[in-house]
C-alpha cells in the first residue's frame, strides 16, 4: 500500500481570502460610483468657501430641524439657523436663495431631495445660499432614515 501524497491547504486559503479583499474594494469601486460623495464647499479650490443653509422645520416633527442641522454640519455644511413653520408642505424641498443652482443641487443630493423639488426664490437680504424647508416626507430624507 502506498502512502498518498497530501498536497498543502494553505495556497488554496490564500487565494480565497485574496479573492474577497478583491470583492470587496470591486464593491466599494462601484458603491462610490453610485453614490458619490458631496462635496460641502462652494469653489473647491477655496476650502474656506463652505455652503451656508438655513433649514426651516415645516415638518410637524419635534426635533427635525435640529436632527437636520447635525446631519449636514457631520457632512461639512454651514447651517446658520434652525426654524419652525406652522404650514406643513406635503415634500421637501430646497430653496435656491442666491442663484446658485450647483450649491442647491448639492444639498437635495446630500438630503435626498429630488432636483425637481429645488425652487429658485433669490433674497438678497439673507445671507444663506439656500434654504432647506422640511415638509412631510421627512422619513424619505437621508437624515431620517436610520
Amino acid at each position: 500500500m502506498t502512502a498518498e501524497r497530501r498536497r498543502p491547504i494553505w495556497p488554496w486559503v490564500l487565494i480565497a481570502a485574496l479573492g474577497v479583499v478583491v470583492v470587496a474594494f470591486l464593491g466599494s469601486l462601484v458603491w462610490r460610483l453610485i453614490n458619490p460623495p458631496v462635496s460641502p464647499l462652494v469653489n473647491e479650490d477655496d476650502p474656506r468657501s463652505t455652503i451656508q443653509v438655513d433649514v426651516v422645520n415645516a415638518s410637524g416633527r419635534q426635533g427635525a430641524g435640529r436632527h437636520t442641522l447635525e446631519f449636514l454640519r457631520e457632512r461639512g455644511f454651514d447651517v446658520v439657523e434652525i426654524s419652525s413653520m406652522g404650514d406643513r408642505p406635503k415634500r421637501s424641498l430646497v430653496i435656491d436663495r442666491m442663484g446658485d443652482k450647483v450649491s442647491a443641487r448639492k444639498i437635495a443630493n446630500a438630503l435626498g431631495i429630488a432636483d425637481t423639488l429645488i425652487v429658485t426664490e433669490i433674497d438678497s437680504m439673507r445671507f444663506v445660499r439656500a434654504t432647506i424647508m422640511l415638509g412631510s416626507d421627512i422619513d424619505k430624507l437621508e437624515p431620517f432614515l436610520d
